[in-house]
């Protein structure tokens, strides 16, 4: 049995140390802030879209840089759906706020790895080898 392929793209931003999270309404768990593409968008026009429905402001299109893709299940059933998440990192003009969608924002440090779903959880992995997360 093939599983569903759930393809996402994702806006890293890190500060002192912390990356980005989002929580959204009606959820428990944080994301990294991004979300599905519509009909054919490429992922820079996902992320931008994205970006500004969830946290109300614009990422400078000429900043914005691939960090890398991950892949992982939803979560640890048989068969249970994939996804991938393509990363980008990129600064924004405005002030970060939590839209409609969005109940939480938070800055995480690696401590804070397993609030994450386990796709994040790979990216918060290759941040911490770097160095990026604290």
């Amino acid at each position: 049995m093939t599983s569903v392929l759930i393809d996402t793209v994702a806006w890293v931003r890190i500060e002192g140390g912390r990356i980005l999270c989002a929580r959204p309404r009606g959820k428990d768990v944080f994301y990294i802030p991004g979300g599905k593409r519509e009909g054919t968008e490429t992922d820079l026009q996902t992320l931008l879209r994205e970006i500004e429905e969830e946290l109300t402001v614009g990422l400078i299109r000429e900043t914005v840089v691939h960090a890398g893709t991950y892949e992982a299940p939803v979560d640890d059933r048989p068969g249970a759906a994939v996804v991938r998440m393509s990363c980008y990192y990129g600064d924004y003009r405005g002030t970060l706020a939590a839209s409609s969608e969005i109940e939480e924002m938070a800055w995480f440090s690696f401590a804070d790895r397993a609030l994450v779903p386990p796709v994040d959880q790979l990216l918060f992995d290759d941040l911490k080898a770097t160095g990026a997360l604290s």
